[in-house]
């Protein structure tokens, strides 16, 4: 049997090398993937252009106008003098947002009033339009704790004067101290990038698989395989042995490159990162062979597993949080692999979780791949006799 089975994987291998298409589909996309989509998407706003209209013209607006050049989140772009200029950059998408200060503003803190700052921002992108809300809002509130602040020391002076003694009082206040865990430096991409992992090994092990038995379907050697003394279930394990093995190499190849590329931190152990990746490629290679019995042609290979991959990154967590998806829908992705081990690598690299905690996933991965695998080896099975 395994005399048998090795030589299905030794032409197998020796087929895949040998054509030009194979061997670039085995290296350059996935490295070309994993760099582009890794720069590319970046949901980080490292310095948002905003204009500047002040309407009040005092010390005290352009000391809020310092605090906003001082932030490194924003860049100063423009000056604002009349009401049309501020559509007109909004709408061209010149600036991200305007500031402007309304008539009044020094008047109003010096009277222990509320003074109003008005934030325009273009909220084409939900997600820029709220970082920038959140590091506008960021800014006048440090602006507003240092003119209380200053407010107060102006009236114990007062006192003082008055009274010829001077006034310590301490004034009450709140100190909060954050720590971010597992990306403290809020990096989208140590987010993204061990999900377009995921999406690398997805992709290639599936079509792989696919294409490599539809291409003795197109030259017309499946038939000549059937009358050889190979059984089906020795064909099937020489066809996806190889690229089981091909999908681990592929796994060392993205992840070496993540960590020298983009420095993202592997915090957990990378032989449970590769064994979870074997669980996953059941799976992977399981539907690759399912795709392999309904198509006919590489083409429709190719169609299929594209079909496959983008409503199953859609519902993995990948770019859009589960939780804030409709209830069915949620439900629908406890059916998608490719959810639990976006979950596993991104713990793994991120938080350095063991598998005390990624076990419920590593079940779900081990079960799915089971049924799928499975039911894929039977209809194959069927199809070949």
């Amino acid at each position: 049997m395994w005399e048998r089975v090795y030589e299905i994987i030794r032409k197998e291998v020796y087929q895949t090398l040998r054509e030009p298409r194979m061997r670039m589909v085995l290296i350059s996309p996935p490295l070309i993937q994993l760099i582009i989509f890794g720069f590319a998407v970046n949901l980080d706003v490292e310095q948002a252009r905003i204009a500047w209209m002040d309407l009040d013209r005092t010390p005290q607006s352009r000391a809020l106008l310092s605090a906003f050049q001082g932030s490194r989140h924003f860049l100063v772009t423009h000056v604002l003098e009349r009401e049309a200029e501020v559509r007109e950059l909004l709408d061209r998408g010149t600036v991200q947002a305007v500031v402007r200060v309304q008539p009044g503003f020094a008047r109003r803190l010096l009277h222990n009033q509320t003074a109003t700052v008005q934030i325009l921002i273009d909220g084409t992108n939900s997600n820029t339009a709220s970082l920038i809300s959140v590091y506008t809002t960021q800014v006048i509130a440090r602006f507003s704790d240092q003119a209380l602040w200053e407010r107060e020391r102006r009236r114990r002076v007062a006192v003082s004067v008055e009274t010829g003694t001077p006034v310590n009082v301490p004034a009450p206040g709140i100190s909060v101290r954050s720590r971010i865990w597992f990306n403290p430096d809020l990096r989208s991409q140590h987010y993204f990038v061990p999900g377009i992992i995921v999406q690398v090994i997805t992709l290639v092990t599936l079509m792989l698989t696919a294409m490599s038995i539809v291409r003795e379907k197109e030259l017309g050697t499946m038939e000549q395989l059937l009358v050889t003394p190979i059984r089906p279930y020795e064909l099937i394990l020489g066809k996806t042995l190889p690229f089981a093995v091909v999908g681990l190499l592929e796994m060392v190849l993205v992840t070496v490159a993540a960590l020298l590329v983009f420095h993202v931190p592997l915090r957990g152990h990378f032989l449970l990162l590769m064994g979870c990746s074997a669980l996953f490629l059941m799976t992977s290679l399981g539907t690759g062979l399912f795709i392999s019995t309904v198509s006919q042609t590489q083409q429709q290979a190719m169609m299929s597993s594209f079909f496959f991959i983008m409503p199953a990154f859609m519902l993995s967590g990948f770019t859009f949080p589960i939780r804030n998806m409709p209830l069915p829908i949620q439900y629908l992705t406890y059916l998608n692999p490719v959810r639990y081990f976006m979950e596993i690598v991104r713990g793994i690299f991120l938080k350095g979780s063991d598998i005390t905690i990624l076990w419920p996933q590593m079940l779900a991965l081990f079960l799915l791949g089971l049924a799928i695998l499975g039911a894929s080896v039977l209809r194959f099975r069927k199809r070949l006799e």
